[in-house]
């Protein structure tokens, strides 16, 4: 009778989805916050070092569940990272926004110490999770909670091209007048600038985006798309959440529920696009397993010519961190 209990409450433990998000302002919270609406696991656990920030936002998320109508139960905890343990996946949101008088480099090494710190502490508890990193600059802490980890690369990415992409389609279903949920694309390369937008890739309910808009209106969204992030930060006075935050969420749920998703992620690349050793953005097939595969799309001349440009810009960035970790 023991043993039968003991290994009810053995599978009972093994079925209890837990996610952690590490870091509580406006991404990890809002990430928190969908999870758990979407009861996308059975726990949230989130975590931040400021005393007192993660258990509130983890109580007023759970106080809302009655009137939306969900179970999943959030928890919050002051860098207790024993209250983790277990979780399937990991989003990782923690990082200071570069400040004034700020040079990028500076921001690298806080974030990257940061990243480091969080990761160790994940993978103590968590051996077996999937981490996703949010922090910016997005790919180098991508690389940096890689390193760090020694993990596959299938199990550590980057969320980037879900929020480039979310912004690609909202600006496209604006100036079309159609349902964001009909249009399709894919954006490759770094988080940034030098993001590489395929309109070739574009379509809406299957109708190729080029016959539908004319090429300058379609260039201007594009240029817009890589200044997303910065047109919100001089109206708001600070970064974007709750796209970005909604967007590591769908990455955990695709991950948790395997749902073998097509998306754009930030990933190692090892020979694909006859790139290597670079963390791009790159469509993928997430599921149970991280990242189940990667998609090589057969980019021309002038696509592939805005990736390696791309590249050339994240390896600038992955060789501060290099000097930095000496």
């Amino acid at each position: 009778m023991i043993s039968y209990f003991y290994n009810y409450y053995e599978l009972l433990n093994k079925l209890i989805m837990k996610i952690t998000v590490v870091g509580a302002g406006n991404v990890g919270a809002t990430s928190a916050d969908v999870l758990a609406y979407r009861e996308i696991a059975n726990e949230v656990v989130v975590v931040d070092i400021k005393e007192g920030l993660a258990e509130g936002k983890g109580l007023d998320i759970w106080q809302k569940a009655p009137v939306d109508l969900y179970d999943t139960r959030t928890v919050g905890v002051t860098n207790d990272y024993t209250k983790t343990a277990g979780s399937e996946v990991v989003i990782i949101t923690s990082g200071l926004p570069r400040k004034p008088g700020m040079s990028r480099d500076d921001l690298i090494e806080t974030n990257a110490g940061i990243v480091k710190s969080v990761t160790e502490n994940v993978i103590k508890h968590s051996p077996e999770a999937i981490i996703i990193v949010v922090s910016n600059p997005l790919d180098v802490m991508t690389y940096q909670a890689h390193l760090v980890s020694k993990m596959p690369r299938t199990k550590v990415m980057g969320m980037a091209g879900i929020l480039d992409t979310a912004r690609y389609r909202a600006f496209l279903a604006e100036a079309l007048n159609v349902s964001p949920k009909d249009i399709q694309d894919m954006i490759m390369g770094g988080h940034g600038d030098n993001m590489v937008p395929l309109p070739r890739y574009t379509t809406v309910a299957g109708i190729p985006v080029t016959d539908m808009i004319d090429k300058d209106t379609l260039d201007a969204i594009v240029e817009r798309t890589k200044k997303g992030g910065g047109e919100l930060v001089k109206l708001m006075g600070t970064s974007a959440w709750y796209a970005p935050g909604s967007a590591a969420a769908q990455m955990a749920e695709a991950i948790v529920r395997d749902q073998r998703r097509v998306f754009p992620v930030c990933v190692k690349l090892e020979g694909e696009f006859g790139i290597d050793n670079c963390y791009l953005g790159t469509p993928v097939i997430l599921g149970k397993n991280g990242i189940e595969e990667i998609i090589e799309l057969k980019l021309n001349d002038d696509e592939m010519a805005l990736l390696k440009t791309s590249e050339g810009h994240v390896r600038e960035v992955m060789a501060v961190l290099d000097r930095l970790n000496g």
